[in-house]
């Protein structure tokens, strides 16, 4: 039997990258409601009622009147993917991140809410949390967090003004310090103090790059750039979309490069004889950052292969 799906909000960036990867699966039926209907409130909640799971792609408050229509519901209500901010820290909801730990998966899988991650976030927490949980990093650590994007994570406004040719090159933002990925950042890294968080966005349409300085002399225990490289080659070794890559020689990264794919790439790179280290995750802000892992966590909750 085909598991019938509701994406609200499939028109966005986001939920048009699902439809795309949902796209021809026979094991699924998208159930669409009609444009003329979209803000009919009790039309959507008949459409809840009659599937067995329904995907948000919409802002925070929209997401809560969605979920609340789903309360209602009682026993017909259906199962909840959320890839808004207004669940990811919130009780009752399991986080989409299967890579986080080593049950996270199956805990998506039985989950009746997962939020889905944040873009920013599933880089960092990708980096911090293997490190925290081995004890190689202090929870309490004070930490730097640069990060850059391709525009077409910044909502329809940004994507037109960079399409249309009127918007910087290069230009940092959210420079008052309260991103709304930081709340997920703490929470599932594990760290007792907000990172000091600086996004910046870049003149390319998708493609990702988390960076995180490290001084191993600041640590409280002696880390080499080994231990944190055999940690990540441990905590990933079976994830289907995240991986340990040798740092290039060259020392340089290509934000691009995963596009167009739902994979995640982490490096260490490292100077020994200065004690330094920078940590870096790359990824497609569209893919493993958005849809891409939506659609993993729709088939885990789905009983589907990742």
């Amino acid at each position: 039997m085909k598991s019938k799906i509701f994406i609200d909000g499939d028109s966005g960036t986001t939920g048009l990258g699902i439809r795309d990867r949902l796209a021809g699966r026979m094991d699924l039926e998208l159930i669409a409601l009609p444009q003329a209907q979209r803000k009919d409130l009790a039309a959507k909640q008949n459409v809840l009622s009659q599937v067995d799971l329904t995907i948000l792609c919409l802002p925070d408050e929209a997401a809560k009147e969605t979920v609340a229509l789903c309360d209602a519901l009682g026993a017909k209500a259906p199962r909840i993917l959320d890839a808004s901010t207004a669940h990811r820290t919130a009780p009752g909801w399991i986080y989409g991140f299967p890579e986080l730990c080593a049950n996270q998966a199956q805990e998506i899988a039985k989950a009746q809410r997962v939020a889905n991650v944040g873009c920013y976030a599933t880089g960092a927490i990708a980096l911090l949390r293997p490190l925290i949980d081995a004890q190689l990093l202090p929870s309490s650590y004070p930490l730097a967090i640069n990060a850059v994007s391709g525009y077409s994570g910044g909502g329809r406004q940004m994507i037109e003004s960079y399409e249309k040719g009127e918007a910087a090159a290069f230009e940092l933002y959210s420079l008052g310090h309260q991103h709304k990925h930081i709340p997920e950042i703490m929470a599932y890294a594990r760290l007792e103090r907000p990172p000091i968080f600086a996004p910046s966005v870049g003149n390319f349409r998708q493609g990702m790059l988390v960076s995180i300085p490290l001084a191993l002399d600041a640590l409280p225990k002696k880390v080499t750039a080994k231990d944190l490289q055999e940690t990540y080659q441990r905590h990933y070794h079976q994830a289907p979309h995240v991986h340990w890559v040798a740092a290039p020689t060259n020392g340089r990264l290509d934000a691009l490069a995963l596009n167009n794919t739902d994979d995640m790439e982490v490096y260490v790179f490292s100077n020994e004889t200065l004690r330094q280290i920078i940590l870096v995750a790359r990824l497609d802000n569209l893919g493993k950052g958005a849809s891409g892992a939506a659609v993993q966590n729709l088939n885990l909750m789905l009983s589907k292969t990742q």
